[in-house]
């Protein structure tokens, strides 16, 4: 059997850090927003990993902190990832 056009490979995951002890939590926020920002890290070249202790439900919503990400990221990438962070947060007077 013949192949056609062209076979098209899927971009690969950003590789995990090896070893989860230096990771260093930089922001903690609602799922929604911990998504962009690891998005923003991961083209970045960050590899990011996000941490919650909710499971996941059909409903969406969270009461208080019950929701809370933690956004995860290596030691020696902190200083670049929170600089990135100042970048995205609203200023003064903002929602």
């Amino acid at each position: 059997m013949t192949r056609r056009g062209k076979v098209i490979r899927f971009p690969t995951r950003p590789p995990e850090p090896r070893d989860s002890r230096s990771l260093v939590a930089v922001h903690r926020c609602d799922r929604a927003e911990a998504v962009v920002v690891k998005s923003l890290f991961e083209s970045e070249g960050i590899p990011t990993l996000l941490r919650s202790h909710l499971a996941h439900s059909v409903h969406p919503f969270s009461v208080g902190d019950q929701g809370e990400v933690v956004i995860l990221v290596p030691e020696a990438e902190a200083p670049r990832s929170r600089r990135l962070l100042t970048r995205i947060k609203p200023g003064p007077g903002l929602p």
